[in-house]
């Protein structure tokens, strides 16, 4: 089955069937064994950048397109983990049982203002398109104040803002959209902040209202 992103609304529908396997992006095992050798030093980075997540002082924190937790369960503090599938949410409860799990939409938050003290949103931001990244921040900014954001760096072979087709371990291939940043061009986006992390593979900044 060829499934394609674009219309919109689809791009919940590649996670969703995504789910399952997703994991085997961070640890390069399953659908990924074997693929370490093109991206040296990926576990370490990993390790590194989940450690730098902990290192964040305890908050009120939600974490919007949570996935399968496998970041939300190094945040320390009360949790909220969001995400627009159903069976992400379902792993981010076993792998982080004890933050809470809201099915929602990333660009429209349900939540009142400065519900949070802090916003975290890993490899969520590079997949929308220029304007729904400032709907994105202008949401972030409505229910938190302070805005942590994990991204994809630009690599070899990562075309800057491009979009790609990809396959799943069910066989269906997808057309997704997906921005790697550099900490420059990401802190520039987001006006004003500071780097926690910066890597050959992941990129991390911060930024808080004054």
């Amino acid at each position: 089955m060829i499934a394609r992103i674009r219309p919109p609304g689809t791009r919940e529908g590649y996670f969703e069937r995504l789910a399952p396997t997703y994991d085997d992006w961070w640890t390069r095992t399953g659908r990924m064994a074997g693929t370490e050798g093109i991206r040296p030093g990926w576990r370490e980075e990993v390790e590194i950048l989940r450690a730098t997540v902990e290192a964040l002082e305890p908050a009120h924190t939600l974490d919007v397109g949570c996935g399968t937790g496998f970041l939300t369960r190094s945040l320390r503090g009360r949790v909220v983990g969001l995400d627009a599938s159903a069976t992400m949410l379902d792993l981010a409860r076993r792998q982080a049982p004890e933050a809470i799990f809201v099915l929602g939409n990333a660009l429209s938050l349900p939540f009142p203002d400065r519900s949070f003290d802090r916003l975290f949103a890993s490899h969520i931001y590079g997949h929308f398109h220029r304007g729904e990244r400032r709907r994105f921040l202008q949401e972030a900014r409505r229910v938190a104040a302070e805005l942590v954001i994990v991204d994809t760096a630009p690599m070899r072979g990562f075309p800057d803002g491009s979009v790609q087709l990809r396959g799943l371990a069910d066989g269906s291939r997808w057309k997704v959209f997906k921005q790697p940043f550099t900490t420059a061009r990401l802190l520039a986006e987001l006006g004003h902040g500071e780097v926690l992390h910066e890597s050959a593979y992941f990129v991390m900044v911060r930024s808080a209202d004054a």
